[in-house]
């Protein structure tokens, strides 16, 4: 069994963290927007419907992103997360570089998202923390196409 101080003292060589994304999950995007849009000046960067609604947009000024996606979405996306007592309320999305190292990091745990590549080219895996939110580690890779 993999212990605290295990992971502590474990050297990592090629596991870098890159970026951590909130992904605010709701019912529906669109009453959300203007709040980052016209109050804080955020920019639609990325959006993905879900048929006549926003299933995912990706919202960025200066650096900093957030990420919204429908409930809708996400249980299409990874339908094993709408079954049982666990929905979760927040994704944190860490793109990183070293997949395969952080999923040794993690040996032990359930992974609640298997590791899978998404139709964006990125090899994503994904635990609960102890405080019940879901972190999804992503490795940004190319396109599929």
């Amino acid at each position: 069994m993999t212990t605290t101080t295990d992971v502590l003292t474990r050297k990592t060589t090629t596991m870098k963290m890159k970026i951590l994304s909130p992904n605010l999950l709701v019912e529906e995007i669109e009453p959300c927007l203007p709040f980052w849009t016209e109050r804080l000046g955020f920019e639609r960067h990325v959006e993905v419907n879900e048929g006549d609604r926003l299933g995912f947009v990706l919202l960025l000024r200066d650096g900093v992103q957030v990420m919204y996606q429908s409930r809708a979405s996400l249980v299409k996306d990874l339908p094993e997360l709408a079954k049982g007592a666990y929905t979760p309320t927040n994704v944190l999305y860490l793109n990183v570089e070293g997949i395969d190292e952080v999923e040794r990091a993690l040996e032990g745990l359930e992974l609640e998202v298997p590791r899978r590549t998404t139709f964006y080219g990125a090899t994503e895996l994904g635990v609960r923390e102890p405080g019940g939110t879901l972190v999804i580690f992503a490795e940004q890779g190319e396109t599929p196409g």
